[in-house]
């Protein structure tokens, strides 16, 4: 069963058709990129999946389950997670400070200002294993505005994993990135689960080539072709559009 299943998904804004009839899968373990330029509708799409905003037609499954009514808390708990463009870290507070609350965020009770955070136990062991994941725990300690603007985008990714997803969103994750920081952010990405379903956005090439397997080109809201990185390099109709070839 697919992760994710898109059918036939459009949105429109009085007259601008920013997203149309998009239809495609996303299977566990997937890594799929979604590239196409500016205004051709990648966040927009992301926005519908992730419930931000309604779509005007098409349906969204999530584990084969129809959610395209749902709102966005209801997706992450049924295991979707989604990191934006800009980062929204605590800079003053440690790594492990941000990820603990990510943690706590999403479950019922709240810390408790009487009692020890160190009493905590579940929510500290989670805490130390996402960072030992991602070879994160030697900066536990940091204050956050301390760390690389790389460094930033990856804790992010950290806290997105909080709710223990079956299917990560990212959104540009190397977005104002320098070259050598994006070939960090693709290590630190291929060295995540992968059981874990990635689907990106990317404008970053190296990024995108290096990290999926699929590739979705999308052009005025519309899937103009899907391949394997090598299928979507060498294809002339791609280099036209979107590179800007021919």
């Amino acid at each position: 069963m697919p992760v994710l299943e898109l059918r036939g998904l459009s949105k429109s804004f009085g007259g601008l058709h920013a997203v149309r009839d998009v239809t495609f899968k996303v299977m566990p373990g997937d890594r799929k990129a979604i590239i196409g330029p500016n205004g051709a509708g990648k966040t927009t799409l992301f926005n519908l999946i992730t419930g931000i905003f309604p779509s005007s037609s098409g349906q969204v499954l999530l584990f084969g389950k129809d959610i395209t009514a749902m709102p966005s808390h209801r997706r992450t708990a049924m295991g979707m997670s989604r990191t934006f463009q800009i980062t929204s870290l605590f800079p003053r507070l440690t790594v492990l400070d941000n990820v603990l609350l990510a943690i706590k965020g999403l479950k019922p009770s709240k810390f408790v200002m009487w009692r020890f955070l160190s009493s905590y136990k579940e929510v500290y062991d989670k805490a130390h294993r996402l960072l030992e994941q991602a070879a994160f725990l030697d900066r536990a300690n940091t204050e956050v505005r301390y760390l690389s603007h790389g460094e930033q985008r990856q804790l992010e990714i950290v806290l997105g994993l909080a709710s223990d997803p079956n299917i990560l969103l990212l959104d540009e994750p190397a977005a104002g990135l320098s070259s050598g920081e994006s070939v960090e952010m693709t290590k630190f990405l291929m060295r995540l689960d992968p059981k874990l379903a990635i689907l990106l956005i990317e404008h970053d090439m190296d990024v995108v080539f290096d990290l999926a397997s699929s590739i979705s080109v999308l052009h005025f809201g519309q899937i103009l072709e899907t391949g394997t990185p090598k299928q979507i390099q060498t294809s002339q109709k791609v280099q036209e559009i979107y590179l800007g070839t021919g």
